[in-house]
């Protein structure tokens, strides 16, 4: 007979995922832990950790001598890579392929605000300034992405149905989903020349590292716009305030940034051509029913001892 298997999962939402894994493992012990107190006094026999890649401490990985699999909800796991007492051993998952729709909505609502100065028509609205203005399209414009993968191409797919030219930036891609053309790297800044929007979707890595730098942002037509879902490190931040400033580029929409929080110093609150989020590109209000799918698929096999069969496998 199969021995119970723990699993702690650690999240604001964790009943949502356990009532589910309860469910379809009958025979296995889940812990919903909603915060990292919690997940702290709950995970010390757990072999399984569910978590945001981001939440996983030092302290925690200490507290579970017998884990041998975390199961990241987010794409990135970078985080864990600083993780100095994290065993060699331990199995890491992603949850990799499940934000296309809500990272392709954020995209084309900073597309839209921006391009159709958003700003301008709520402040109006709150001084009762009825103010007639030409509305720009998404139609026929040109959206580069810097970063082929998945997400990128539900991205494009999206675009098309907006009657937009879809440019990919990547060395490892030709060809993708929803893409009229794909370009190697090195012809970065001769896409961005034709962008009405780049958008930068690149894992953030030392190659990676400010990739949109101030040759790429000078690049861009003074009328492009700049959005960045990716990492903050992936673009020269002062670079990028230097042609915001100077008009050298219309405006931005951004998720992420060099510091997190945003410095309250910063000048990119208070630009009227930035549009800045909270690095709330990749939620959503059914993040677990998106994510839960892959997690039950890698139970099943890890619950079997057949860990080559998991899947979105980082190590």
């Amino acid at each position: 007979m199969m021995s119970a298997i723990e699993v702690t999962v650690m999240d604001e939402f964790a009943d949502d995922y356990v009532n589910r894994l309860r469910a379809a493992f009958p025979g296995h012990v889940f812990h919903a832990a909603h915060n990292h107190v919690e997940a702290l006094q709950l995970c010390a026999r757990s072999r399984v950790l569910v978590a945001f890649a981001h939440d996983v401490s030092e302290e925690l990985v200490a507290a579970m001598p017998a884990l041998e699999w975390i199961s990241a909800v987010t794409t990135g796991t970078d985080h864990l890579n600083t993780l100095t007492n994290l065993p060699a051993h331990v199995r890491i998952t992603s949850a990799r392929g499940i934000h296309g729709p809500q990272m392709s909505e954020m995209a084309i609502f900073y597309m839209i605000a921006l391009s159709r100065n958003f700003r301008l028509t709520f402040e109006n609205q709150k001084k009762h300034v009825w103010q007639r203005r030409p509305q720009s399209l998404l139609l026929g414009k040109t959206v580069v992405i810097a970063g082929i993968g998945l997400i990128a191409e539900e991205m494009a797919l999206r675009f098309k149905a907006f009657g937009m030219t879809t440019v990919g930036v990547s060395d490892a891609r030709k060809v993708g989903r929803g893409f009229d053309e794909i370009v190697p790297r090195s012809q970065l800044k001769a896409a961005a020349s034709r962008a009405n929007f780049l958008i930068a979707l690149v894992p953030y890595t030392p190659q990676t590292h400010h990739m949109i730098d101030s040759g790429v942002l000078s690049a861009m037509p003074a009328h492009g716009f700049f959005i960045n879902l990716a990492r903050g490190n992936v673009v020269d931040e002062q670079a990028l305030i230097a042609h915001l400033r100077q008009g050298k580029i219309a405006g931005a929409g951004l998720d992420v940034f060099a510091t997190e929080p945003l410095p309250q110093d910063s000048p990119l609150w208070d630009m009227d051509n930035v549009i800045v989020t909270p690095r709330i590109g990749g939620m959503s209000d059914v993040y677990a029913m998106q994510v839960l799918p892959l997690i039950e698929q890698n139970f099943t096999a890890f619950a079997a001892g057949n860990r080559s069969a998991m899947v979105n496998i980082v190590r």
